[in-house]
Protein backbone atom coordinates (compact mmCIF):
# COMPACT_ATOMS: atom_id res chain seq x y z
CA UNK A 1 0.00 0.00 0.00
CA UNK A 2 1.31 2.86 -1.16
CA UNK A 3 2.26 6.29 1.64
CA UNK A 4 -0.61 8.38 0.17
CA UNK A 5 -3.39 5.44 0.58
CA UNK A 6 -2.11 4.93 3.84
CA UNK A 7 -2.87 8.79 4.94
CA UNK A 8 -6.01 8.35 3.53
CA UNK A 9 -7.12 5.24 5.39
CA UNK A 10 -6.02 6.75 8.63
CA UNK A 11 -8.16 10.17 7.72
CA UNK A 12 -11.53 8.14 6.64
CA UNK A 13 -10.97 5.30 9.38
CA UNK A 14 -11.47 8.39 12.00
CA UNK A 15 -13.99 9.89 10.34
CA UNK A 16 -16.03 6.86 10.23
CA UNK A 17 -15.38 5.94 13.67
CA UNK A 18 -16.32 9.12 15.01
CA UNK A 19 -19.35 9.63 13.28
CA UNK A 20 -19.91 5.77 14.10
CA UNK A 21 -19.47 6.63 17.89
CA UNK A 22 -21.25 9.46 17.86
CA UNK A 23 -24.82 7.99 16.40
CA UNK A 24 -24.61 5.57 19.78
CA UNK A 25 -23.62 8.07 22.38
CA UNK A 26 -26.69 10.10 20.98
CA UNK A 27 -28.84 7.75 22.50
CA UNK A 28 -26.57 7.04 25.59
CA UNK A 29 -26.49 9.98 26.18
CA UNK A 30 -30.15 10.62 26.27
CA UNK A 31 -30.40 7.70 28.57
CA UNK A 32 -27.96 8.85 31.21
CA UNK A 33 -29.77 12.41 31.33
CA UNK A 34 -26.71 13.93 29.98
CA UNK A 35 -28.52 16.32 27.70
CA UNK A 36 -27.67 20.25 27.36
CA UNK A 37 -30.90 22.02 28.27
CA UNK A 38 -31.45 25.55 26.68
CA UNK A 39 -32.36 27.26 29.84
CA UNK A 40 -29.56 29.60 30.13
CA UNK A 41 -28.79 33.13 28.66
CA UNK A 42 -25.62 31.92 26.30
CA UNK A 43 -27.40 28.63 25.28
CA UNK A 44 -28.58 29.54 21.61
CA UNK A 45 -29.87 26.42 20.64
CA UNK A 46 -33.85 25.29 20.74
CA UNK A 47 -34.22 21.87 22.31
CA UNK A 48 -32.45 19.51 24.47
CA UNK A 49 -29.44 18.34 22.94
CA UNK A 50 -27.18 15.32 23.96
CA UNK A 51 -23.82 15.70 25.06
CA UNK A 52 -20.83 13.49 25.90
CA UNK A 53 -19.52 13.94 22.03
CA UNK A 54 -16.46 13.83 23.19
CA UNK A 55 -16.19 10.31 23.65
CA UNK A 56 -16.24 9.46 20.15
CA UNK A 57 -13.24 11.63 18.93
CA UNK A 58 -11.55 10.57 22.16
CA UNK A 59 -12.19 6.85 21.27
CA UNK A 60 -12.06 7.26 17.34
CA UNK A 61 -8.55 9.09 17.57
CA UNK A 62 -6.84 6.78 20.17
CA UNK A 63 -8.61 3.26 18.53
CA UNK A 64 -6.80 4.09 15.07
CA UNK A 65 -3.61 5.75 16.70
CA UNK A 66 -3.56 1.80 18.33
CA UNK A 67 -4.00 0.33 15.29
CA UNK A 68 -1.08 2.36 13.51
CA UNK A 69 1.33 2.01 16.59
CA UNK A 70 4.12 1.42 14.47
CA UNK A 71 3.98 4.38 12.62
CA UNK A 72 3.50 6.43 15.67
CA UNK A 73 6.80 4.59 17.50
CA UNK A 74 8.74 5.06 14.19
CA UNK A 75 10.52 8.43 15.59
CA UNK A 76 11.82 10.03 18.62
CA UNK A 77 8.73 9.36 20.87
CA UNK A 78 8.34 6.68 22.69
CA UNK A 79 5.36 4.35 24.39
CA UNK A 80 5.13 6.03 27.45
CA UNK A 81 4.74 9.54 25.50
CA UNK A 82 2.09 8.38 23.89
CA UNK A 83 0.64 6.87 26.85
CA UNK A 84 0.65 9.92 29.10
CA UNK A 85 -0.93 11.82 26.04
CA UNK A 86 -3.84 8.82 26.40
CA UNK A 87 -4.10 8.81 30.13
CA UNK A 88 -4.54 12.84 30.35
CA UNK A 89 -6.94 12.22 27.17
CA UNK A 90 -9.17 9.63 29.53
CA UNK A 91 -8.36 12.31 32.60
CA UNK A 92 -10.69 14.53 30.67
CA UNK A 93 -13.29 12.52 29.58
CA UNK A 94 -14.16 10.95 33.04
CA UNK A 95 -14.24 14.93 34.13
CA UNK A 96 -16.14 16.12 31.61
CA UNK A 97 -18.62 13.40 32.11
CA UNK A 98 -19.44 14.36 35.75
CA UNK A 99 -19.30 18.05 34.98
CA UNK A 100 -21.80 17.40 32.40
CA UNK A 101 -23.86 15.42 34.57
CA UNK A 102 -23.90 17.00 38.07
CA UNK A 103 -22.50 20.65 36.82
CA UNK A 104 -18.86 20.25 39.12
CA UNK A 105 -17.96 23.98 40.85
CA UNK A 106 -15.00 25.60 38.54
CA UNK A 107 -12.24 24.57 41.04
CA UNK A 108 -13.16 20.75 40.86
CA UNK A 109 -13.42 21.35 37.05
CA UNK A 110 -9.83 22.80 37.07
CA UNK A 111 -8.43 19.36 38.77
CA UNK A 112 -8.98 17.57 35.54
CA UNK A 113 -7.40 19.72 32.73
CA UNK A 114 -4.55 20.13 35.64
CA UNK A 115 -4.21 16.65 35.59
CA UNK A 116 -4.50 15.81 32.15
CA UNK A 117 -1.29 18.32 31.36
CA UNK A 118 0.84 16.67 34.11
CA UNK A 119 0.23 13.35 33.16
CA UNK A 120 1.70 14.94 29.86
CA UNK A 121 4.56 15.95 31.12
CA UNK A 122 4.97 12.69 33.27
CA UNK A 123 5.04 10.47 30.01
CA UNK A 124 8.36 12.14 29.13
CA UNK A 125 6.82 14.67 26.78
CA UNK A 126 9.31 17.75 26.88
CA UNK A 127 10.45 20.82 25.05
CA UNK A 128 14.24 20.29 24.61
CA UNK A 129 14.57 24.32 22.58
CA UNK A 130 12.63 27.03 21.14
CA UNK A 131 13.54 28.58 17.88
CA UNK A 132 14.58 32.30 18.45
CA UNK A 133 12.94 34.91 15.94
CA UNK A 134 16.60 36.96 16.40
CA UNK A 135 18.64 33.45 15.58
CA UNK A 136 19.37 30.45 17.13
CA UNK A 137 17.54 28.37 19.58
CA UNK A 138 17.02 28.75 23.28
CA UNK A 139 17.49 25.59 25.60
CA UNK A 140 14.47 25.15 27.74
CA UNK A 141 15.50 21.91 29.45
CA UNK A 142 18.91 23.71 31.66
CA UNK A 143 16.78 23.71 34.98
CA UNK A 144 15.88 19.95 35.95
CA UNK A 145 14.85 18.61 39.77
CA UNK A 146 15.18 15.04 39.65
CA UNK A 147 11.88 13.43 41.21
CA UNK A 148 12.16 9.41 40.81
CA UNK A 149 13.33 6.43 38.83
CA UNK A 150 11.38 4.39 36.64
CA UNK A 151 12.26 1.44 34.69
CA UNK A 152 16.03 2.30 35.07
CA UNK A 153 15.46 6.28 33.85
CA UNK A 154 15.58 9.01 36.03
CA UNK A 155 12.28 11.38 36.06
CA UNK A 156 12.46 14.96 36.79
CA UNK A 157 10.80 18.44 36.79
CA UNK A 158 12.02 20.23 34.11
CA UNK A 159 11.33 23.64 35.96
CA UNK A 160 10.91 25.96 32.06
CA UNK A 161 10.55 22.93 29.81
CA UNK A 162 7.41 21.51 32.20
CA UNK A 163 5.77 24.64 32.98
CA UNK A 164 5.96 25.86 29.57
CA UNK A 165 4.29 23.01 28.60
CA UNK A 166 1.45 22.62 31.54
CA UNK A 167 0.64 26.46 31.18
CA UNK A 168 0.12 26.11 27.43
CA UNK A 169 -1.95 22.83 27.50
CA UNK A 170 -4.35 24.77 30.30
CA UNK A 171 -4.37 27.65 28.07
CA UNK A 172 -5.51 25.44 25.30
CA UNK A 173 -8.13 23.24 26.77
CA UNK A 174 -9.85 26.47 28.03
CA UNK A 175 -9.68 28.14 25.04
CA UNK A 176 -11.52 25.55 23.44
CA UNK A 177 -13.66 25.16 26.66
CA UNK A 178 -14.94 28.91 26.12
CA UNK A 179 -14.94 29.09 22.35
CA UNK A 180 -17.56 25.98 22.45
CA UNK A 181 -20.73 27.90 22.03
CA UNK A 182 -21.69 27.51 18.39
CA UNK A 183 -22.21 23.98 16.32
CA UNK A 184 -19.69 22.87 14.57
CA UNK A 185 -16.83 25.70 15.54
CA UNK A 186 -14.34 24.18 18.07
CA UNK A 187 -14.57 20.52 16.13
CA UNK A 188 -14.08 22.56 12.73
CA UNK A 189 -11.06 24.84 14.16
CA UNK A 190 -9.28 22.05 15.60
CA UNK A 191 -9.84 19.32 12.30
CA UNK A 192 -8.21 22.70 10.37
CA UNK A 193 -5.36 23.03 13.05
CA UNK A 194 -4.18 19.14 12.72
CA UNK A 195 -4.47 19.05 9.82
CA UNK A 196 -2.15 21.84 9.23
CA UNK A 197 0.23 20.23 11.60
CA UNK A 198 0.17 17.12 8.90
CA UNK A 199 1.03 18.89 6.39
CA UNK A 200 4.01 20.93 8.09
CA UNK A 201 5.19 17.65 9.42
CA UNK A 202 5.20 16.20 5.70
CA UNK A 203 7.66 18.57 4.40
CA UNK A 204 11.08 17.98 4.11
CA UNK A 205 12.55 20.47 6.15
CA UNK A 206 10.53 19.11 8.95
CA UNK A 207 9.80 15.82 8.32
CA UNK A 208 8.38 13.80 11.23
CA UNK A 209 5.68 10.78 9.62
CA UNK A 210 4.77 9.72 13.43
CA UNK A 211 2.99 13.22 14.30
CA UNK A 212 1.97 13.65 10.95
CA UNK A 213 -0.01 10.67 10.79
CA UNK A 214 -1.26 11.27 14.65
CA UNK A 215 -2.49 14.58 13.34
CA UNK A 216 -4.48 13.37 10.43
CA UNK A 217 -6.28 10.87 12.68
CA UNK A 218 -6.82 13.74 14.98
CA UNK A 219 -8.65 15.71 12.35
CA UNK A 220 -10.50 12.83 10.66
CA UNK A 221 -12.29 12.22 14.19
CA UNK A 222 -12.69 15.90 14.59
CA UNK A 223 -14.22 16.32 10.94
CA UNK A 224 -16.30 12.68 11.62
CA UNK A 225 -17.28 14.16 14.75
CA UNK A 226 -18.13 17.79 12.74
CA UNK A 227 -20.85 15.64 10.58
CA UNK A 228 -23.10 15.57 13.55
CA UNK A 229 -22.31 19.11 15.09
CA UNK A 230 -22.74 21.13 12.23
CA UNK A 231 -25.89 23.36 12.47
CA UNK A 232 -28.38 22.34 13.98
CA UNK A 233 -26.12 19.98 16.01
CA UNK A 234 -27.52 16.46 16.47
CA UNK A 235 -24.95 15.93 19.56
CA UNK A 236 -22.84 18.19 21.80
CA UNK A 237 -19.10 18.04 22.56
CA UNK A 238 -19.27 18.15 26.37
CA UNK A 239 -17.08 19.21 28.64
CA UNK A 240 -14.61 16.98 28.00
CA UNK A 241 -15.00 17.06 24.78
CA UNK A 242 -14.63 20.64 24.02
CA UNK A 243 -11.45 20.41 26.79
CA UNK A 244 -9.58 17.14 25.05
CA UNK A 245 -9.97 19.32 21.43
CA UNK A 246 -7.84 21.88 22.87
CA UNK A 247 -5.16 19.55 24.85
CA UNK A 248 -4.94 17.11 22.00
CA UNK A 249 -4.33 20.09 19.07
CA UNK A 250 -1.69 21.77 22.54
CA UNK A 251 0.09 18.38 22.69
CA UNK A 252 0.24 17.78 18.97
CA UNK A 253 1.98 21.40 18.69
CA UNK A 254 4.03 20.17 21.39
CA UNK A 255 5.32 16.62 20.19
CA UNK A 256 5.96 18.00 16.35
CA UNK A 257 9.24 19.78 18.23
CA UNK A 258 7.51 22.58 20.02
CA UNK A 259 6.32 24.78 17.11
CA UNK A 260 3.63 26.23 19.56
CA UNK A 261 3.44 29.54 17.09
CA UNK A 262 1.84 27.05 14.39
CA UNK A 263 -1.18 26.62 16.96
CA UNK A 264 -0.83 30.15 17.96
CA UNK A 265 -1.59 31.47 14.63
CA UNK A 266 -4.62 28.70 14.27
CA UNK A 267 -5.90 29.10 17.28
CA UNK A 268 -4.67 32.63 18.14
CA UNK A 269 -8.46 35.01 18.11
CA UNK A 270 -9.39 32.34 20.29
CA UNK A 271 -6.94 32.45 22.76
CA UNK A 272 -6.63 35.99 22.79
CA UNK A 273 -10.49 36.40 23.35
CA UNK A 274 -9.75 34.33 26.27
CA UNK A 275 -7.91 36.88 27.47
CA UNK A 276 -9.90 39.41 26.71
CA UNK A 277 -12.53 37.57 28.86
CA UNK A 278 -10.57 36.90 31.92
CA UNK A 279 -9.67 40.87 31.97
CA UNK A 280 -12.93 42.22 31.34
CA UNK A 281 -14.07 39.86 34.15
CA UNK A 282 -10.97 40.52 36.93
CA UNK A 283 -12.14 44.45 35.95
CA UNK A 284 -15.60 43.66 37.07
CA UNK A 285 -14.85 42.06 40.26
CA UNK A 286 -16.12 38.80 38.83
CA UNK A 287 -14.44 35.11 38.70
CA UNK A 288 -12.76 34.80 35.36
CA UNK A 289 -13.01 31.28 35.00
CA UNK A 290 -17.36 30.80 34.78
CA UNK A 291 -17.62 30.82 30.97
CA UNK A 292 -21.02 31.83 31.37
CA UNK A 293 -21.92 35.13 29.31
CA UNK A 294 -22.88 36.01 25.86
CA UNK A 295 -20.17 38.93 25.62
CA UNK A 296 -17.49 35.90 24.02
CA UNK A 297 -16.38 37.12 20.84
CA UNK A 298 -18.36 34.67 18.46
CA UNK A 299 -21.72 35.47 20.34
CA UNK A 300 -21.01 39.13 19.37
CA UNK A 301 -20.76 38.46 15.87
CA UNK A 302 -23.58 36.30 15.79
CA UNK A 303 -25.47 39.28 17.76
CA UNK A 304 -24.58 41.27 14.28
CA UNK A 305 -27.29 38.81 12.17
CA UNK A 306 -24.60 36.58 11.38
CA UNK A 307 -26.10 32.65 11.23
CA UNK A 308 -24.57 29.45 13.50
CA UNK A 309 -22.82 28.53 10.01
CA UNK A 310 -21.39 31.92 8.80
CA UNK A 311 -20.34 32.80 11.97
CA UNK A 312 -18.31 29.25 12.01
CA UNK A 313 -17.35 30.07 8.10
CA UNK A 314 -15.23 32.99 9.24
CA UNK A 315 -13.33 31.34 12.32
CA UNK A 316 -12.55 28.73 9.77
CA UNK A 317 -10.81 31.53 7.15
CA UNK A 318 -9.22 33.35 9.70
CA UNK A 319 -7.68 30.07 10.92
CA UNK A 320 -6.81 28.55 7.64
CA UNK A 321 -5.48 31.64 6.26
CA UNK A 322 -2.93 32.18 9.26
CA UNK A 323 -2.02 28.75 9.92
CA UNK A 324 -1.45 28.12 6.05
CA UNK A 325 1.10 30.74 6.42
CA UNK A 326 2.78 29.00 9.01
CA UNK A 327 3.91 26.94 6.25
CA UNK A 328 5.97 29.46 4.42
CA UNK A 329 7.08 31.44 7.11
CA UNK A 330 10.99 31.33 9.13
CA UNK A 331 10.57 32.01 12.89
CA UNK A 332 10.97 36.05 12.33
CA UNK A 333 7.91 35.48 9.66
CA UNK A 334 5.48 33.68 12.13
CA UNK A 335 6.29 36.42 14.73
CA UNK A 336 5.05 38.57 12.97
CA UNK A 337 2.03 37.01 11.97
CA UNK A 338 1.20 36.72 15.18
CA UNK A 339 1.68 40.50 15.66
CA UNK A 340 -0.43 41.53 12.42
CA UNK A 341 -2.97 38.37 14.48
CA UNK A 342 -2.97 41.06 17.69
CA UNK A 343 -3.47 43.63 15.44
CA UNK A 344 -6.90 42.45 13.83
CA UNK A 345 -7.55 41.33 17.52
CA UNK A 346 -7.63 44.64 18.86
CA UNK A 347 -9.08 46.17 15.83
CA UNK A 348 -12.57 43.45 16.19
CA UNK A 349 -12.35 44.87 19.95
CA UNK A 350 -12.79 48.54 19.42
CA UNK A 351 -15.39 47.98 16.67
CA UNK A 352 -17.31 46.11 18.77
CA UNK A 353 -16.62 48.74 21.28
CA UNK A 354 -18.03 51.26 18.95
CA UNK A 355 -20.79 49.37 18.01
CA UNK A 356 -21.67 49.36 22.05
CA UNK A 357 -21.15 52.87 22.30
CA UNK A 358 -23.42 53.60 19.22
CA UNK A 359 -26.06 51.71 20.29
CA UNK A 360 -26.04 52.66 23.83
CA UNK A 361 -25.01 49.45 25.10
Amino acid sequence: MGEYQVFILIFLASLALAAGLGLFIIPLARKLGIVDQPNKERKIHIKPTPLMGGLAIFFAFFIVLYFIRNLILSGNLETGHWLGFFLGGLVLMIGGILDDKYNLSPLKQLLFPLLAAILVVAGGVEIQKISNPLGGFLNMGALEIPLFTWNGVVRSFVIISDTIIILWLMGMMYTTKLLDGVDGLVSGMVAIGAFIIFLFTMTTQYFQPDIGVASLALAGAAIGFLILNWHPAKIFLGDGGSLFLGYALGVLAIISGGKIAIALLIMGIPIMDVAWTIGRRLRAGKNPFKFADRQHLHFRVLDLGLTQRQTVLIYYGIAAVFGLSALFLQSLGKLIAVGAMVCLMLFIVLVFAYIEKHNGK
